[in-house]
Parts: C-alpha cells; sequence; structure tokens
C-alpha cells in the first residue's frame, strides 16, 4: 500500500506499474489541489486498492449553529482523537486549523488542549490528511480553502521534523502548491526553532503565543517560559525579522486581572518596539480545568488595543469563531483521549 503523500514510494509505483507520469500528476492534481472527492480523483487509475488516501477516520463532525465553524474529530490507528477546525470568514475566507500532536506538552494554563498531556506527535501523512480531507469538505461545498494554520492540538517546534515535511509537501508544486504566505506557524516560544523555521521557510508566517512581557507571570501561565526567557524570544524576533519580509504575529490572550491593564499594554507596546510584528489581541474561552482565568471585558479589549495603536503599532483582535461546539483556541481536547487505550 503506498501513501499519497510519500513521492518516492509513489514514484516506485509508477514503475511497477509502468504508468505514465501524467497519469500520476493527473491524480495529485484532483485530490491534492482541486480536492475532488475519493472516486473522482482516483477514477482511471488501475490499481486502486494499492494507494493509501487517508490515514485518519472522520469520527465526527460538529458545526456551529452561530458562525461558521466547523470542528472535525478524527481518530487515529492507535485509536487517539485529534481535531481539526474550519473557519468560514465572513468576508468569504476560510481558513483550516490543524493539530501536529495528540495532546500538547507544552501544558500552557489557559489551554485545555494542554491539560493532556503530550501522547504522540502526528506522522507526516496524518497532518497532511486533515487539509486534504478539510479541503474535500470545502470543494463539496464549492468553497476555496485560503488559509492554513498550525494553531490546533500540539505545540508545532515539539514535532519540528514532521512540520517541515509538512511544509514542504504543502508548498510543492507537484503536491498541494500551496503558497508559504497561505501558511502560520504557532508557537508558545521555541527560540532557536523559530529561526530555524524562517531560515528554512522564509515566507512561511510565524505566530509567537506571547500573552504577557512579565516574566512571571508568562511563567505562571506557560510553563516553557522558565526555559525560554523573555530576552531570548526578543532576540529569536529580531532573527525572524532578518529572514522574513512579512510581520511576525504577537498572539496576546486578554486575560482578566493578569495581563490586561493599561500599564500592561504600555509594556507590550515598549517590548516589541523596533520589531516588525503585528500584534493579534486574543478573547479568551474559558476552560472547566482553569476556573481561575477569566477573559477580559470587551472594553477593556477596546483601551487595550486603543493604546497599542496610540504607540504606533499594528493591532486586530480576533473574532473567535466556534465557541458552541468547543472549537475555539483553547477548547481542543476530549475527554475521552485520555480514558481510550491506544491500539497498536
Amino acid at each position: 500500500m503506498t501513501s499519497i503523500f510519500d513521492a518516492s514510494a509513489m514514484a516506485a509505483l509508477r514503475k511497477d506499474l509502468a504508468l505514465d507520469p501524467y497519469l500520476i500528476r493527473g491524480l495529485r492534481n484532483r485530490l491534492l489541489k482541486r480536492f475532488l472527492p475519493d472516486s473522482v480523483a482516483i477514477g482511471d487509475f488501475p490499481e486502486p486498492q494499492r494507494l493509501v488516501l487517508h490515514c485518519l477516520e472522520l469520527h465526527r463532525r460538529s458545526d456551529s449553529e452561530i458562525d461558521g465553524a466547523t470542528k472535525l474529530l478524527f481518530r487515529t490507528a492507535a485509536g487517539m482523537l485529534i481535531e481539526s477546525v474550519i473557519l468560514r470568514i465572513a468576508s468569504g475566507r476560510t481558513t483550516l486549523c490543524i493539530s501536529s500532536q495528540v495532546g500538547c506538552a507544552a501544558a500552557c494554563d489557559f489551554c485545555a488542549t494542554g491539560r493532556m498531556g503530550i501522547a504522540q506527535n502526528l506522522t507526516t501523512p496524518q497532518i497532511l490528511d486533515q487539509v486534504l480531507q478539510a479541503g474535500q469538505i470545502l470543494t463539496s461545498e464549492q468553497r476555496r480553502l485560503h488559509n492554513i494554520v498550525f494553531m490546533g492540538m500540539g505545540e508545532p517546534f515539539h514535532n519540528e521534523q514532521n512540520l517541515y515535511e509538512v511544509l514542504e509537501i504543502l508548498t510543492d508544486v507537484r503536491q498541494f502548491e500551496r503558497s508559504p504566505g497561505s501558511l502560520l506557524v504557532s508557537t508558545v516560544g521555541i527560540p532557536e526553532a523559530m529561526v530555524r523555521c524562517a531560515r528554512r521557510f522564509s515566507r512561511v508566517n510565524l505566530a509567537l503565543s506571547l500573552h504577557s512581557v512579565n516574566p512571571e507571570i508568562r511563567k505562571a501561565i506557560i510553563p516553557l517560559a522558565v526555559k525560554y526567557p523573555l530576552q531570548d524570544l526578543k532576540r529569536a524576533i529580531a532573527e525572524v525579522n532578518r529572514l522574513q519580509n512579512v510581520p511576525l504575529m504577537i498572539e496576546y490572550l486578554m486575560l482578566e486581572n493578569h495581563n490586561d491593564s493599561m500599564n500592561q499594554a504600555q509594556e507590550l507596546a515598549a517590548w516589541v518596539m523596533g520589531l516588525n510584528v503585528h500584534i493579534n489581541l486574543i478573547p479568551y474561552n474559558p476552560i472547566e480545568d482553569a476556573p481561575h482565568l477569566t477573559g477580559s471585558a470587551r472594553e477593556v479589549i477596546e483601551n487595550f488595543s486603543r493604546t497599542l495603536k496610540h504607540a504606533g503599532l499594528k493591532v486586530t483582535t480576533r473574532h473567535s469563531l466556534g465557541a458552541d461546539i468547543a472549537a475555539a483556541c483553547g477548547q481542543l481536547v476530549r475527554d475521552e483521549n485520555r480514558q481510550r487505550p491506544q491500539r497498536t
């Protein structure tokens, strides 16, 4: 059985079956670029039973009743569940949020996924199949997939090798042929990996989950901050700026009485001064495991944003989608993962 995502294995299969290269090219174009249904994509392939198109089983789909979000719950061969989220923005554009791990070892205080710990890294085909199956859903709706963000379950740079393989395949003209500018990798802040990624993929966007420039506050909500202090992150951002021509996204979760005062807005503005960044303020989605955390009021977020803009910074406030289906950021977790025995 040959995975559609394995270029060398596909080349060997083509040679074994003495196939015209155009047949393989047509298969990839229909499946990975146009996201056509499986039956259409493999219609003229002589031995389709030798192909593996999907390594994930779509376990459940949940559609929001209040906005354009869809949560896709996938099951791996080991029996673990992961989530991807399709976001249909009111402007007509669509974004897919994908997972890079089952669970997450970063253990951020505000994140439901981090409460799981880490069960395993996702393989390259498992990450790519999220894109393929979501793309097929959108194609069935006569929609296009515009952006792909690594903001689902897991810290992408804890699965660095597979992440880079995925980025290579997504941007390969012979495979998905996605524009690098349509891809975004979000990290809790691993400085060396941020620089390595920017050096290798200079046009792929990066986002840093910063959330505070007060060392003690950041350590309290992001345990990895103990290992990667703020000064190291600042140096990494400067180096990423040198390697890339696009702003680095600063993600800032608005937490009441933690990081949302006007003084903290001024400290953030001072900290990023001289760096090429775009600050994205994120309303907090409460989780049961963190009852001590509350999201900032809308007025507080607006005042925080205004302070940053007055300092000359680029600022947007994210509009969260999918809250009613537990698809918003920080809610990608399933209790059954903790209980389900893994299958080999």
